[in-house]
């Protein structure tokens, strides 16, 4: 099975390139063999901020009407890229 790959899609214009660079490290930093990669993808589309998992929308900052955690975003992608995976005091509530 292929790994997934995560997308993330920031606005340049709002700044947020530098968070959605921290972003990418952290989550290829925790799921170095569960993913294919992370890609930054500047939104054309003022105030966008989400994250795929492939296909699936794991996180939309208009929806939430805020970032993610990068403890939350971490484990919204475990949940996706491997359930048993444990992510240390990521877990931890």
């Amino acid at each position: 099975m292929e790994k997934p790959l995560v997308n993330i899609t920031y606005c340049p214009k709002c700044g947020w390139m530098l968070r959605s660079a921290y972003m990418a490290q952290e989550i290829l930093t925790t799921f170095v063999d569960e993913v294919k990669g992370v890609t930054l993808i500047p939104s054309e589309t003022s105030g966008v901020f989400t994250v795929h998992v492939s296909a699936k929308l794991i996180f939309d900052r208009k929806k939430m009407q805020r970032f993610p955690e990068i403890k939350e975003l971490k484990q919204l992608i475990r949940d996706e890229v491997n359930p048993a995976k444990h992510l240390g005091h990521s877990d931890v509530k």
